[in-house]
């Protein structure tokens, strides 16, 4: 019996996994990029101007992970980086007019499909899923990988976009 519950939780967790990937496809396919990129982009839009410290914090990855990403995003112009003037050692971020002209279609990450979803379950229902997927997780020694980006705050206000 405990057997069937376990390829059964392994058969859900490879749909969402599936899910992901599907819509990473899309955002492709459709524009050019990948999630992490578009919600970096997105970051960096809303906030005018960023230093990659501040992406990095935003975003929950490594500086240099988001280095590399915004080094990606420079190369198809959808950044340009200067340096302060203050402070020349900090580089600061700002989007182009073709990010600009990606951002005005409101392409959709998953997570805030999710996200509306999931706000909308009751106290005890988040609760309970939340625990469950930490717990599994933990029992896949997961806990202490470098995820990709989530939304944090005022993302999760923004039902009628597609963000």
């Amino acid at each position: 019996m405990s057997q069937d519950k376990s390829d059964e939780l392994l058969t859900s967790i490879r749909r969402i996994i599936r899910a992901i990937d599907v819509h990473s496809k899309d955002l492709q396919k459709n524009y050019g990029m990948t999630g992490p990129q578009l919600l970096i982009l997105k970051k960096i839009d809303e906030s005018n101007i960023l230093s990659v410290s501040e992406i990095a914090k935003y975003v929950s990855l490594s500086q240099a992970t988001v280095t590399n990403i915004l080094a990606r995003l420079e190369h198809q112009n959808y950044i340009i980086r200067h340096r302060g003037e203050s402070d020349k050692r900090k580089v600061y971020i700002e989007t182009t007019k073709k990010t600009q002209d990606i951002l005005s279609n409101h392409p959709s990450l998953l997570q805030i499909d999710f996200v509306n979803k999931f706000n909308r379950l009751k106290d005890w229902e988040q609760s309970l899923l939340l625990s469950s997927l930490q717990r599994v997780a933990a029992l896949m020694d997961a806990c202490d990988f470098e995820v990709e980006p989530h939304l944090y705050g005022d993302q999760y206000d923004k039902v009628g976009e597609n963000y």
